[in-house]
């Protein structure tokens, strides 16, 4: 009768035990093999637990995360003994595969340990504030600017990266999307309907007939004001670069938008809206259900309560949390201006939100990152 393999107490000593009954004898004699933790630097052990915490924190199976999840981590920091912050996301990791792939895996398993490294990856891009790694593509600029004038596209993105000074880190690809997808709307309608092929070909009627026809399609006066002033805007850039703009191009007046009442919540909507929030947390009953109910909750008292942006939420980080003092840092607000605080002295109930998700992440904060 076999008996049971001995658990380990913590985590490294789990990963140790994984090791040593680890199926490694179709490995060369000369292949790397992961070193036991004892070998590796003291900070790499406590990232190996704030991850195993952090995947249990976030709803992944127990199963998953001891026998699959956790001992891929292992591998990758028991073949790259150096400390955790100078491994490479890239090469280092994909040693950790090439490890189980050298050990003869199944096709099975080895998509197994690609998931739970790409999890690890994940981990270690939010431990270094690096936030999520975008999913849409980069926007080919040569692909979409095809048949406009070379010296427009040129400047074009001298103006992009002149710009991009101000945009926040985790929106620059969205921003530049945004960028492109006005200009090139404006200059394809110059270039092509107004047959604009050099700057002294523009005329103030080009710029005229621009707005009549983004009014005719549907676009509002907001909208139409919002993209003369990013005409007029490249228009100075360029004057500042030394093009001889005419003043009659910059002085283009603006649609005058019709007069309307401000939109606002009413207090019971606001009410109805907060109980729904408090209701999801009470009724949550998965640990992964809680995180996400505690999560939207503190967002919306944030955005509630101190009157934050949308873009300022998404990079806050536990961090810039100061229960003791009842304030809190944003990073970067309107413009990417220097950090600024917002107190919530006077909300009691906002404290004790704040209070009840700290502590659901206290233990592992990087979860709440991004």
């Amino acid at each position: 009768m076999m008996c049971p393999r001995p658990r380990g107490r913590t985590i490294a000593e789990r990963y140790d035990l994984s090791l040593h009954y680890a199926r490694d004898d179709r490995l060369l004699p000369d292949a790397p093999r992961p070193r036991p933790t004892k070998y590796w630097p003291k900070e790499n052990v406590e990232l190996l637990e704030r991850f195993h915490a952090w995947l249990l924190g976030g709803g992944a199976c127990e199963y998953s995360t001891n026998i699959i999840y956790v001992p891929i981590a292992g591998h990758a920091l028991g073949l790259n003994l150096k400390p955790h912050e100078q491994i490479d996301l890239e090469t280092d990791l994909n040693r950790a595969l090439e490890y189980v792939r050298a050990k003869g895996a199944g096709e099975d398993w080895r998509k197994a340990c690609r998931n739970g490294l790409e999890r690890f990856r994940r981990f270690l891009r939010l431990e270094r504030g690096l936030g999520e790694v975008s999913k849409e593509k980069p926007f080919n600029i040569a692909q979409n600017t095809r048949g406009l004038p070379a010296w427009l596209v040129s400047e074009l993105e001298r103006f992009q990266r002149l710009q991009q000074r101000n945009w926040r880190t985790a929106r620059i690809e969205l921003n530049i999307r945004r960028f492109w997808s006005t200009h090139l709307c404006i200059w394809r309608f110059l270039c092509e309907q107004r047959g604009v092929l050099q700057l002294v070909d523009l005329k103030r009627q080009h710029i005229l007939d621009y707005l009549d026809y983004r009014m005719d399609s549907g676009r509002s006066v907001t909208g139409v004001n919002s993209e003369l002033h990013t005409l007029c805007a490249f228009l100075s850039f360029l004057q500042e670069e030394g093009y001889s703009i005419p003043q009659a191009l910059l002085r283009v007046p603006g649609l005058k938008p019709p007069d309307r009442l401000p939109k606002y919540l009413t207090d019971e909507q606001v009410r109805l809206l907060r109980d729904d929030f408090e209701a999801r947390v009470a009724q949550a009953r998965l640990n992964n259900h809680r995180r996400d109910a505690l999560l939207n909750r503190a967002i919306f008292y944030l955005l509630w309560q101190c009157g934050l942006r949308t873009g300022e939420v998404e990079e806050l980080r536990l961090e810039d949390l100061e229960m003791g003092e009842r304030k809190l840092s944003v990073r970067d607000g309107k413009g990417r201006k220097n950090p600024s605080f917002k107190s919530f002295h006077n909300h009691a109930g906002f404290a004790q939100v704040l209070a009840e998700t700290f502590d659901q992440f206290g233990r592992y904060p990087d979860q709440a990152r991004g």
